[in-house]
């Protein structure tokens, strides 16, 4: 990896300000400032962010997963808010970022609240699709049979189609965990935010030029967040999802 990468700068003669070498990311962790040393205030900034991602992402999983549960249980009420769900999606995020973190603001919610909701908005929709999908996708042969036995919808949900549709819901699970750090990070972006790793890549993308490695330092601690995020609900489905490999 080192020397593809310092070979790549040779190759091409990139300049410092749009690749530093791996010796100035480094250096970058561990130069000390009148707050400490880097790596404590990025992983300062990275808990901030963690803790929103954290409370947005459990939010979005709820909320989609309910969705799924009301679609499959009621077809009228797929049918009428499926087109709204769908279309929640087209609308640019980094877009509408600025007006839900000042619209919450101004209703006096705390600072971390409305870069959740950012993250609980880019949760929901993986986890609706993909629920919905593993609740609709049992075998027919099961679902007559339970059928024959005269069992109720909900004796179906709970002992067929919930246990289904697992490794489906972890699958969104696992795409929404890295999209909630997104989320949070973009929601970070705006001007006003004081905290977060969004608000350190400001800042070390506006002295670039002059300390290279700190954006990259910073770019490192984001994309370590959201392995963690999926490594963790991947842990999460080794033990729920067991007896599938079985």
């Amino acid at each position: 990896m080192t020397l593809i990468w310092q070979g790549s700068k040779a190759l091409f003669a990139i300049p410092d300000y749009k690749l530093p070498n791996i010796s100035q990311i480094v250096e970058a962790f561990f130069r000390q400032t009148p707050q400490g040393p880097t790596w404590w205030i990025l992983l300062y900034n990275a808990a901030y962010t963690a803790l929103e991602a954290v409370t947005g992402f459990t939010i979005g999983a709820v909320v989609g997963f309910l969705f799924a549960v009301l679609f499959i249980q009621a077809p009228f009420a797929r049918r009428g808010l499926m087109p709204f769900v769908i279309a929640s999606q087209t609308i640019p995020i980094i877009a509408i970022a600025p007006a839900i973190v000042v619209g919450l603001g101004r209703l006096g919610a705390p600072p971390w609240v409305s870069k959740s909701a950012i993250a609980a908005y880019l949760t929901f929709f993986p986890v609706t699709i993909n629920s919905l999908r593993g609740l609709e996708a049992v075998s027919q042969d099961a679902l007559l049979l339970m059928k024959s036995y005269a069992a109720t919808n909900n004796q179906i949900f709970w002992k067929l189609r919930l246990p289904n549709s697992a490794p489906y819901v972890f699958t969104a699970l696992k795409i929404s965990a890295t999209a909630s750090v997104i989320g949070a990070i973009i929601g970070e972006l705006p001007v006003g935010s004081k905290y977060g790793i969004g608000v350190q890549i400001v800042i070390g993308s506006q002295y670039n030029t002059f300390n290279p490695g700190y954006l990259w330092a910073t770019i490192i601690t984001a994309a370590i967040l959201g392995i963690l995020f999926y490594g963790a609900v991947a842990l999460v489905e080794r033990r729920v999802v067991k007896w599938r490999r079985e």
